[in-house]
Formats: structure tokens, sequence, C-alpha cells
């Protein structure tokens, strides 16, 4: 069946209200700050976008403030997709003591809001010396316990166990079987 005009009617209204908040940025930054408070809020574009954005990109270091989120972002990304997908396979494929009471320590750390963590987080980088750093944000946002899990469950079932034992009987090491078996087997995952 193909879709009918009431679908697409539909998609393109989600659009546009996923789309709001991107033009409601613009429109607050071509106005003076005056203007805002009015109801309703003016919903067109002001003319004063460009001194708007030269006071923001003088008052502060906004390409710094750019880099910094980049390095954070990308860092974090990639830690994250590589030892959760690292911890996926031992906890989904390997077989060792206290595996399963591990998983579920580290499946119950998703009951506690990360709230609790930022004091007792804050004097360990204070301790540390990593306060007003990178390090500071970077380091806690290593791994995750929910793609720890999410890799497991994904790993146990997206890759059988006799595709395993096949790498094994060629010769492979476990570190190999990683990258050449789990890692292209756990691209959708990482995907997501």
């Amino acid at each position: 069946r193909r879709p009918g005009k009431l679908t697409y009617l539909a998609l393109l209204g989600i659009a546009l209200f996923s789309a709001f908040p991107l033009y409601w940025s613009l429109v607050v930054a071509s106005h003076d700050n005056g203007i805002l408070g009015q109801v309703p809020p003016p919903l067109g574009l002001g003319g004063n976008l460009f001194e708007n954005l030269e006071r923001a990109f003088g008052t502060v270091p906004f390409f710094k403030a750019l880099a910094n989120s980049l390095i954070t972002a990308g860092t974090i990304t990639f830690s994250v997709v590589l030892f959760s997908t690292l911890a996926g396979f031992s906890f989904a494929k390997l077989r060792f003591k206290g595996r399963n009471a591990l998983l579920v320590t580290i499946i119950a750390t998703m009951m506690i809001p990360n709230q609790l963590g930022i004091i007792p987080l804050y004097m360990l980088m204070a301790k540390i010396e990593w306060t007003g750093t990178l390090y500071a944000v970077v380091a806690p946002g290593l791994v995750s316990a929910f793609g720890v899990f999410f890799m497991t469950q994904y790993l146990r079932e997206a890759v059988p166990d006799e595709l395993l034992e096949a790498a094994r009987v060629d010769g492979c090491t476990t570190l190999r079987i990683f990258w050449h078996v789990i890692l292209p087997a756990a691209k959708p995952a990482a995907a997501v």
C-alpha cells in the first residue's frame, strides 16, 4: 500500500513542529529583549540579528566554547561506543565468574539518579585537581550503563556463538574476534 495524502500531511506537521524550536531561536536572536516579553510574542523575524550575533561573539569566547563542545561530544561518543561494545561483548559472549552479578550491578546503577552523584563527583574532581578542565567533563561520561546493557542485549542476539567458535578454530584471539567479528556486527547498534 502507498501512503495517502493524510500521511504526508501528518509528516509535514510533525516536521514543522520539530523545526519550530530552531525557528524560535532565530526569532529570539533577531529581536531586542524588550519585545520578547510581549503577549502574544512576535513570530516574525526582527531586524537586529546581525547586531545581536556580533554582540554575542564579542561578549563570549564562542569559538572556544564550540571547540570544547566538539571535543567533549566527540570523545564521549567514541568512548561510549567503544567501551559499551567491549563490555557488551564480554557480558554477552564470554564466560567468566560473576558475570551475571556484575551485569545486574551495572543495570542497577541506571536506577540511581545522576543528581545524587554531582557532589561526590565534584569532590573527586577537586581532589585530583581537574576542576575547570575538560577532563572533568569527559571522564564521567566515558562509559554508560545503558550503553553496556544495550550492547549486551544486541550482541547476545546478533552474533551467533557458532561464528565465534569458527573464528577461534581459525586461530583468532579474543581481541581479534572483537575487532574482526564483533565490531562489524555491532555497527547497527553503534549507530544507534
